[in-house]
């Protein structure tokens, strides 16, 4: 394992072969998730493949991708569950796997999700080498891997999907390729609301430079957005080495280095003209925006068709507050106590975890776009249950354990992570033998 790290990790070697240690572990680790599913779902007189593809949401990704949008279900207490609230890429895409393959839409949707999750490992991968050096990305995928909620990366559902296109449009954005990123934005706006976050994390990084760019002309008297070098916001004064020098890479290998790298624009690239910085920022929300427009435009209601569509689910944002009682509640009676210490506790972790991330400097491109998530998923009056797969899509969060897993050694490093893995596996097959959606 050590051999194979150090080789793929290789300052000059493409990006996928450094990640391909990444991707095997990532791949095993969700193996791994699926056999203890299948043997607990055997167990029970289920079937692991039907928790898959098709219950909860699964069900309705499919039946928009069949039928397209219109259906509805009133439940008694007045509810209306429309299936305008499920963004139509995943759908597009079963239907897209249907037409070309012998695969049904469910079948579709899971390959789509399997395919999906490695593509936002690789993007995982791939900020996280840029960043901190491929040490510390192969275990920030890892990580992501063992997730408790993990087992739905494998589902027939959006979390994968989003989470690969917007890891590829922070990537995007690190490396200055802001057309791109906003490309990648505005397909991750049309697969999940929280969409808004890459959408934010582009806008925020693209007013940052733009005020950078004043202020250079300011100091200069002079500025030439095509020619002279665009300070990318997250991007602080240089004070080492590159983080794929080879000085920096043997640090990197050592374990020393795990500090986030200065540079987030690829070196020798040339610096993004206004022109491009612009356009990508104009890109970016078109996906949420005209599906939010195309929603309001069906349902009559204009801007606000969305809402009323999100709100016959009982879904909205309230700042936390049903949230917050929903964890008060839980200390009504002894034996949920300790469901409610246990919130309390994974939400002070998150917060800790991302505040260590603001100390470690990471790149506000990234502290921006998991403030939305964590913010989005915390303060919202969702189905409470949907909370931890909610935060699936958070994966810089997990940077400051990424480095701590990286100061171990290889062995201790992965004997860790085995027993997370093993551990995440039986709960997510117990979690999705449940009787509720994940």
């Amino acid at each position: 394992m050590t051999d194979l790290e150090t080789r793929v990790a290789s300052p000059h070697a493409p990006l996928l072969r450094r990640a391909a240690p990444a991707l095997l572990g990532y791949a095993a680790v969700r193996a791994l998730g699926l056999v203890v599913l299948a043997l607990w779902s055997a167990a029970r007189g289920k079937s692991a493949y039907t928790l898959l593809t098709a219950r909860w949401d699964s069900l309705w990704y499919t039946r928009v991708a069949e039928l397209g949008y219109g259906y509805e279900v009133r439940l008694p207490n007045g509810d209306v569950h429309s299936n305008l609230a499920f963004f139509p890429l995943l759908p597009w895409l079963e239907r897209l796997g249907h037409a070309v393959t012998p695969l049904s839409y469910a079948d579709s949707g899971f390959a789509v999700g399997l395919l999906a999750s490695l593509a936002a490992a690789c993007g995982i991968f791939a900020v996280a080498d840029r960043v901190y050096g491929p040490r510390v990305g192969i275990r920030a995928v890892l990580l992501w891997a063992v997730l408790p909620v993990g087992i739905v990366q494998s589902m027939a559902y959006s979390e994968s999907l989003f989470t690969a296109l917007a890891a590829w449009s922070l990537y995007a954005l690190l490396t200055g390729r802001w057309i791109a990123a906003g490309t990648l934005a505005a397909l991750a706006g049309l697969t999940r609301p929280v969409g808004a976050a890459a959408v934010a994390a582009i806008w925020v990084a693209g007013v940052l430079s733009f005020v950078r760019d004043r202020s250079a002309m300011r100091t200069s008297g002079a500025y030439d957005n095509e020619h002279a070098p665009a300070r990318t916001p997250g991007v602080l004064e240089e004070t080492r080495a590159p983080a794929h020098t080879p000085g920096a890479q043997a640090a990197s290998h050592n374990a020393q280095n795990t500090e986030p790298s200065t540079i987030t624009q690829a070196p020798g690239a040339p610096p993004a003209p206004a022109w491009r910085r612009a356009l990508g920022m104009v890109i970016a929300p078109l996906g949420a925006a005209g599906y939010v427009l195309w929603v309001g435009q069906r349902t009559g209601k204009g801007l606000l068709g969305y809402l009323d569509v999100q709100a016959g689910w009982r879904n909205g944002f309230d700042g936390g507050y049903a949230f917050a009682r929903f964890v008060v509640d839980k200390f009504t009676s002894f034996p949920s106590a300790f469901a409610g210490a246990g919130l309390i506790i994974g939400v002070a972790l998150l917060l800790w975890l991302y505040v260590t991330g603001v100390r470690q400097r990471q790149p506000v491109e990234l502290l921006v776009y998991t403030g939305v998530v964590l913010a989005l998923a915390l303060c919202a009056s969702s189905y409470f249950g949907s909370k931890p797969r909610l935060l699936m899509p958070a994966f810089p969060v997990l940077l400051p354990l990424a480095c701590a897993l990286a100061r171990l050694s290889t062995s201790r490093s992965a004997l860790v992570t085995a027993g997370v893995a093993v551990a995440t596996a039986v709960y997510g097959a117990f979690w999705l033998n449940g009787s509720g959606p994940p």
